[in-house]
């Protein structure tokens, strides 16, 4: 079925730093919509270990207040001169202190446990996500910038709301223990205490809310860099990067973009540390300030000197349970924009492509072909997204089944759109097409799939073995080695799979051990291979079939291609007249439209196009 291409899903804006930035107070409300969907997210990873991560934060909040009033009797204890409730109190402390350590490696578990499980299931959901995205997708760079952002620390994030959720909760009821120590020495104390921690709090967010939107401004660039990478560091691109001396030039290329990034990234850096040290001193200031009251008091004989030290403890440690509660804030929010990243690319819409110009694209705009079997172009045109021009235009074609169709032309003439029309890559911007006169977005998706074996040009050298690579063209029979067999007797890969060591179990590529490197030519042959593994496909789709292929290799095949495709309806693309012309009838493409077709014999005595284009390739080999 056919749908109006998404529109984006809305997220925090990644404008460029140097633009327009979106209000504070704007970014501070949406900050933290994502907190409620990830928590969700980590309770359905793991239940057992999300309730011993809630439970030992809360055994956290409060032995460290225990501790606190063991320390208060030890020293009243001590100064009364009691022996016995000296050792009493002190071994009490050791106890709670032993759990408290307990306590904090239970929690450091419990976090490495819960990232390692989330990690896991944030990537397969991305991954997942990808299967369900259509072509169209993977053509737009602005989806790739949006993967980018999505796999960007999104493994980690997820635990780091917890544990800053978890924290806040934590250091809250601490504060909330340490505060009705302290009402009880000056309520005008912890207030002042509080305000003083306050705008370095909010200088940490807005730097959170900066690192965030420039990360996000510059994915275009974070790829740049891996792809610089992959060409320097890959087997596939090493031959020509050596010969014609790339490598300083794109390394130069490397640097220089990670330069930028590198300075920028030192900016913001050095602005975040100075403000944050200038503005903690105000902390600090307000800290001593309460702490030369407690002492004075305490040499006024106000207090005793164990309650002086509980003050003094509750002081410190309830400011920087309260330093806690404000940076688990600025954490969640910063965790909470990546987060968006993540929910932003999961939440888009899917669907085979452009819709059709017609009111109901649900709904063919004439009945189908009652009993005909073949296929069928009507009035087929298709824009690729965000294109002024047409890639095809006006295609009106029947191919009848069991038939044989070569298309001809330039590259950029239509011919590989034409291809990704018919196997529902992409659905027509106008026009449909119907197989056996239902229309194709009417058809189940598997179905039709199974109809239809196809071999791209641009095919995939996958890193597996030799059976894998054949036997993916039909996951189902994958482990079916006698068709494994036929199809690699067909595809013309016998004889060089019984010269390998291993057979088809013999791992292909050089990308793991014992792999072996294969020349063009055989690659292709595998390729082929595995477009006959759909021995139930009626319809087969070879996109230059032997462009790799060497003379002996492609004149075997030639002899067998009838019988290859007999009873089958083929569709050949090629540059190669001795293959274009076994077909049973040919078409001709030039600027996304038909210019001529027919057989072989009749496109010769017709002069035009394509007998243009036999007799300068048959010159060639005068």
């Amino acid at each position: 079925m056919s749908s109006p291409a998404p529109h984006p899903v809305p997220s925090p804006s990644p404008a460029s730093p140097r633009g327009d930035k979106p209000g504070f107070r704007a970014r501070l409300r949406d900050g933290f919509a994502s907190t409620p969907r990830t928590l969700a997210m980590v309770w359905q990873a793991s239940r057992p270990v999300t309730v011993a991560l809630g439970g030992l934060t809360l055994a956290g909040a409060t032995l460290p207040l225990a501790v606190a009033w063991v320390g208060k009797a030890i020293i009243d204890a001590v100064v009364a001169g009691d022996r016995d409730a000296v050792l009493r109190w002190v071994l009490v402390e050791l106890g709670v202190v032993a759990l408290l350590a307990l306590t904090t490696r239970g929690l450091g578990l419990a976090r490495s446990l819960l990232g390692a499980r989330l990690s896991v299931d944030v990537n397969v959901m991305i991954l997942r996500k990808a299967l369900t995205l259509e072509l169209r997708h993977f053509e737009d760079t602005e989806f790739y910038d949006r993967l980018t952002r999505a796999r960007r620390e999104a493994s980690s994030r997820p635990v780091s709301v917890v544990t800053s959720t978890f924290q806040f909760a934590q250091n809250t009821l601490l504060l909330a223990g340490y505060v009705a120590l302290l009402l009880g020495f000056s309520g005008w104390a912890v207030l002042g205490l509080a305000l003083a921690a306050l705008p370095a709090t909010f200088s940490e967010l807005r730097f959170s809310s900066e690192a965030f939107r420039l990360r996000n401004w510059r994915a275009p660039e974070t790829r740049r860099l891996n792809y610089l990478e992959y060409v320097l560091a890959n087997d596939g691109h090493a031959k020509e990067v050596r010969l014609f001396g790339l490598g300083p030039m794109l390394l130069g290329r490397y640097a220089d973009t990670a330069e930028g990034l590198y300075r920028e990234d030192r900016a913001l850096a050095w602005r975040r540390a100075m403000w944050g040290y200038l503005l903690s001193l105000l902390g600090s200031g307000a800290f001593y300030a309460c702490y030369l009251l407690i002492a004075l008091a305490a040499v006024a004989g106000e207090v005793t000197l164990g309650t002086m030290t509980l003050y003094v403890v509750a002081f410190r440690q309830g400011q920087q349970a309260f330093q806690s509660i404000l940076g688990a804030i600025g954490t969640l929010y910063e965790d909470n924009l990546y987060m968006s990243n993540l929910f932003a690319y999961l939440a888009m819409e899917t669907g085979p492509g452009p819709a059709p110009t017609r009111e109901n694209p649900t709904a063919p705009a004439e009945p189908p072909v009652p009993g005909e079997r073949g296929v069928r172009f009507e009035g087929v045109g298709f824009q690729y997204p965000d294109q002024s021009g047409w890639a095809l235009r006006g295609v009106d074609l029947f191919i009848p089944a069991g038939r044989s169709l070569a298309l001809v032309g330039q590259n950029g003439a239509g011919k590989t759109t034409f291809i990704k029309l018919l196997t529902r890559l992409y659905a027509p911007t106008e026009g449909r097409i119907l197989l056996d006169g239902r229309d194709l977005r009417d058809w189940d998706e598997a179905a039709l799939q199974a109809r239809i074996g196809v071999i791209f040009q641009d095919f995939n050298r996958y890193q597996l073995t030799a059976r894998e690579n054949v036997g993916v063209g039909s996951v189902d029979d994958l482990d079916d080695l006698a068709r494994v067999e036929r199809a690699v007797e067909r595809g013309g890969a016998k004889d060089d799979v019984s010269r390998w060591s291993r057979g088809l179990e013999t791992p292909l590529g050089r990308w793991f051990k014992d792999g072996t490197e294969l020349s063009g030519g055989q690659w292709q042959k595998i390729a082929l291979s595995r477009a006959f593994m759909r021995e139930q496909a009626d319809i087969l789709v070879l996109d230059e079939p032997t462009a790799a292929l060497d003379a002996e290799a492609e004149h075997t095949l030639f002899e067998r291609f009838r019988q290859l495709t007999q009873g089958r309806t083929t569709l050949l693309i090629s540059h190669r007249f001795p293959t274009v012309r076994m077909a049973d009838h040919i078409v001709v493409l030039e600027g996304g439209h038909i210019v001529e077709q027919g057989s072989h014999d009749a496109l010769i005595a017709a002069d035009g196009r394509y007998a243009h284009l036999f007799t300068l390739q048959a010159s060639g080999y005068a």
